[in-house]
């Protein structure tokens, strides 16, 4: 099955090296980074009572749609940045997990994605990063040092990039990439690998997050290597906590290895 899905992955690849002949690298990376669902959305009436939509205005001037879970008896928030596919939606068990933790929980949908405007790219999704900080600081008042940011798979790109520089509570980060080039070389395009240029740059990013951080990794991701996420641990600064899942690979981590997977997040959280 990985075989398979990596012959797909380098087919990709190859159709997007001719494309960016015509396009330029930033369209390429930006088609193989973001797989967004726009047709397979939960209506605002079939959320949980508890869970409001709302639609947070970017820096740019877009709406993206957000889930906020409030929880009056607590002062710090959780941001919740998803993964490439789907859309935030498909994030909800996974937030109302998060928000059993007794924190307030945001968990951000990209622009492009579900019903949020605009088409997603690499800079458009680092300005929801930070348009999303910006509203649980400034609209809904809570402290800087009270936030808590949480990004999985290409999620961590966005959390990194949000995070550093700030005195934040603390970065979890879920099966973390490196950079786009060190995964472009994990498909098997090494010889282009350079099209990525510093796409997603995780690598210089991280080495200036101030916060405590956690990253937790599968030993047998396919699709983001335990390495990369390892690597990242070895960058950052010196207050962290690395937790390997064995077995694991890169789905189905808050399901299949829930216990390993939340009570780390868990005791990160309420700490």
């Amino acid at each position: 099955m990985f075989k398979g899905n990596m012959k797909k992955l380098t087919l990709i690849w190859m159709s997007l090296l001719i494309m960016s002949l015509l396009y330029g690298c930033k369209s390429v990376v930006n088609k193989m980074a973001f797989h967004p669902d726009v047709e397979n959305i939960l209506l605002t009436d079939q959320l949980p009572l508890n869970v409001q939509e709302i639609f947070i205005e970017t820096e740019d001037n877009l709406k993206i749609q957000s889930y906020f879970i409030p929880n009056s008896s607590s002062d710090k928030v959780l941001i919740y940045f998803h993964g490439n596919a789907g859309n935030i939606c498909h994030r909800l068990p996974d937030l109302l997990q998060l928000s059993s933790f007794g924190v307030n929980v945001l968990g951000v949908g990209y622009r492009g994605y579900g019903k949020s405007q605009g088409v997603p790219s690499e800079e458009g999704i680092y300005i929801d990063g930070m348009s999303s900080l910006k509203y649980v600081t400034n609209q809904l008042g809570f402290s800087l040092n009270n936030v808590i940011i949480m990004g999985r798979s290409i999620g961590s790109t966005v959390a990194i990039n949000t995070a550093q520089h700030l005195n934040i509570k603390g970065l979890i980060l879920v099966s973390p990439l490196t950079s786009g080039r060190d995964h472009a070389k994990v498909t098997g395009l090494g010889a282009v690998s350079f099209l990525a240029g510093n796409a997603f740059d995780n690598i210089s990013k991280i080495k200036k997050v101030l916060c405590p951080v956690l990253i937790i990794h599968g030993t047998l991701d396919q699709v983001i290597p335990f390495e990369m996420g390892k690597k990242l641990y070895e960058i950052a600064n010196k207050d962290k906590k690395f937790v390997e899942l064995e077995g694991a690979g890169h789905n189905y981590l808050s399901t299949k290895y829930k216990q390993s997977y939340w009570l780390p997040i868990y005791e990160f959280v309420i700490e």
